[in-house]
């Protein structure tokens, strides 16, 4: 299993924690968009946060689920993953 978190890991989590369908495209050729431009909302993002934490049977890093656009989540996950938080 990856230890890094992708674009299109991260689309998949919105739709299967979130509801939402996003494509993994947009996701990554606009890192800076928010979050809220998606349909994604603090909760949404709360339970990517608590899924991506038991899969990786790991802490995330305190802040995450404050994120305000993809590329910024993205960076804070996978360094949670790096150094186990």
């Amino acid at each position: 299993m990856s230890t890094q978190l992708s674009y299109g890991e991260l689309a998949t989590l919105m739709k299967s924690c979130a509801g939402l369908t996003v494509d993994p495209q947009a996701l990554e050729t606009r890192p800076d968009a928010t979050f809220e431009e998606f349909g994604l909302d603090s909760l949404g993002l709360l339970a990517i946060v608590g899924e991506l934490e038991n899969r990786y049977g790991t802490p995330i890093e305190p802040g995450a689920e404050s994120s305000k656009t993809p590329g910024d989540f993205l960076d804070v996950i996978n360094t949670s993953l790096t150094t186990g938080a």
